[in-house]
C-alpha cells in the first residue's frame, strides 16, 4: 500500500517477537528496489539478508505500507484482495556445501491483481 519515495536502499530493522511472556529482539536487515510505483501501490522486489519470521511484513508495516492483503500487522483495509500479495519468486541456499535454487511463478491471485492495477503500475 503506498508510494515508497526511495527507488532502492536497505532495512535495518529491530524486529519484536514474543516466547509466551517473553519479548524477544531479533536484529533483521533486507535490501530492496522498487519496481514500479504510484500513489497508491508500490511494487517491490526484497532481498532479505536475515531469516526472520515474518520479517518483509514487518519491516514493510513498519514504514507504514504494509503488504495488500496483510491482515496481522496491519490494519487497513483489505478486503477487494483478501489473499497476501507476497510471493518467493526465487530461493537459493546451501547446506554441506550444497547449492540449491529454486523457482515459482506468480500464483493466480498475484498475477491477476497485477493485471487489475496495470492502468496504476505499467508493469506488464
Amino acid at each position: 500500500h503506498g508510494e515508497i519515495s526511495k527507488n532502492s536502499g536497505e532495512w535495518n530493522d529491530d524486529l519484536i517477537r514474543y516466547d509466551g511472556d517473553k519479548k524477544i529482539v531479533e536484529k533483521a536487515k533486507t535490501f530492496y528496489k522498487v519496481i514500479d510505483k504510484n500513489s497508491t501501490c508500490s511494487l517491490l522486489e526484497m532481498n532479505p539478508i536475515t531469516g526472520r519470521k515474518h520479517q518483509l511484513r514487518k519491516h514493510l508495516a513498519n514504514i507504514g505500507f504494509p503488504i495488500i492483503g496483510e491482515k496481522k500487522y496491519s490494519n487497513l483495509n483489505s478486503a477487494k484482495n483478501s489473499k497476501l500479495m507476497l510471493h518467493s519468486f526465487e530461493i537459493k541456499f546451501k547446506i554441506n556445501n550444497l547449492k540449491y535454487n529454486f523457482k515459482a511463478d506468480y500464483p493466480k491471485h498475484f498475477s491477476e491483481l497485477l493485471f487489475k492495477i496495470k492502468y496504476y503500475i505499467n508493469y506488464f
